[in-house]
């Protein structure tokens, strides 16, 4: 059963703009569903997956073009980059918006050919897996968020609960649209097909894994550090792998939709910022399986608790402002004197600072690193502490505590 994307709505408006759109994310999050579901009668659709079809677009991108004419839908554009001048040829006969529409699951290498040959003529999004909203069936309620009163008040007000074994649940099985819509899906199945499938299509040929177990430690090295300072020595020596390496695998992972960087915020004027990102992995379900937690209880009581609770929450925040279009202006705050503020959300010039906690009881002195905001002369708007709470209470004049079913 397909589940309406938030994404329709701002992907809509951009068709009717852009002679191109790609749309890329890690596989299995429904790019290619989500395209088909939207494509109106007469866009022909097209799979780079299907081994004589893509021999055709790499060895003849002409012939390729007259066997499938536009409108059209081009699935896994990344395996024949050949065809990207081709597509700027067309576009530059016919600026027709809506002509070409692309999936991608591997922009690191993709991307190089659409700056050079669509740069103005393409527009890019990025598509996670469901949202909770999208989950439930209600994708238009889903938008950036701000912890202002007022959008406080406007979430709140469905009355929606959200218990912690529930929550630990979602985060245990994912938001991968297959498993998300189906609870007889076997999780474990799902993940390691999911794994095989990542390591032999997308990372063998991609980053030149000579050793598929090498790799396979660092990808556990690298979930078992999702919510924490980006440390590449420890990450390297933990995959047994040069540091190197890490880099080059962590960049793959990064760019293929698997792996998020929150960059620390910073300003020209304060020089005791750590320039470290901190690394998220951008499905919970894949990150519990990949840590090995054998079930939602055993998730939610281990040492993993509060990190992958801190994930979730990092990616649903992703998803309210991917999903409707925005980049998401989203940075963390930590000095050298290890005062830290998990997420500032920034917006015309002012700082919306968030704590996660995974507590039902939030304090006042949850929000006590908020204050150096202003010491370091960053303007401050109104902050919250993301937390298991069933409501909204105020902790200080300019922080309230935020429910989890708020998002």
């Amino acid at each position: 059963m397909y589940r309406r994307r938030t994404l329709e709505s701002f992907l809509t408006k951009a068709a009717r703009q852009f002679p191109v759109l790609l749309v890329t994310g890690a596989r299995q999050v429904g790019k290619t569903t989500f395209l088909r579901h939207l494509s109106r009668k007469g866009r022909t659709y097209v799979s780079l997956d299907d081994p004589m079809v893509l021999s055709l677009a790499r060895k003849d991108p002409a012939l390729f073009f007259q066997r499938f004419p536009t409108p059209l839908l081009i699935d896994e554009i990344q395996y024949a980059p050949e065809l990207l001048p081709y597509i700027k040829l067309e576009v530059d006969r016919n600026r027709k918006p809506g002509s070409f529409w692309l999936t991608g699951s591997q922009p690191f290498h993709l991307m190089k050919g659409v700056s050079e040959s669509l740069a103005g003529r393409v527009g890019v999004v990025q598509l996670l897996g469901l949202s909770r909203k999208e989950w439930a069936g209600r994708s238009r309620e889903s938008r950036p968020f701000l912890p202002t009163l007022q959008e406080l008040r406007t979430r709140i007000q469905t009355g929606e609960k959200l218990p912690l074994k529930e929550l630990y649940r979602i985060i245990w099985r994912g938001a991968f649209p297959a498993i998300a819509s189906n609870e007889r899906l076997d999780r474990d199945l799902f993940y390691s097909s999911y794994v095989q499938t990542y390591l032999q299509r997308d990372i063998r040929d991609l980053a030149r894994v000579g050793d598929e177990m090498s790799f396979l430690r660092f990808l556990r090295a690298a979930a078992a550090r999702t919510g924490q300072l980006l440390n590449l020595s420890e990450l390297a020596r933990d995959a047994d792998i040069a540091v190197g390496t890490a880099k080059s695998w962590l960049s793959i992972l990064q760019a293929s939709g698997v792996a998020y960087l929150l960059e620390p915020y910073h300003t020209n004027v304060t020089k005791r910022l750590v320039k470290t990102p901190k690394l998220y992995f951008l499905d919970t379900g894949l990150c519990a399986y990949l840590t090995e937690w054998s079930s939602p209880e055993t998730l939610a009581a281990g040492a993993m608790a509060g990190a992958i609770l801190e994930t979730w929450v990092m990616i649903e925040l992703l998803k309210g402002y991917w999903h409707n279009g925005r980049r998401a202006p989203f940075y963390y705050y930590r000095d050298k004197d290890r005062t830290e503020i998990d997420l500032l959300i920034i917006q015309d010039g002012t700082a919306y600072p968030l704590e996660i906690k995974k507590t039902a009881s939030p304090g006042k002195d949850d929000a006590r690193h908020f204050r150096i905001l202003e010491k370091r002369k960053i303007p401050v708007g109104p902050g919250g502490v993301i937390c298991l709470a069933e409501q909204s209470l105020p902790l200080t004049p300019t922080v309230q505590s935020i429910p989890v079913a708020a998002l």
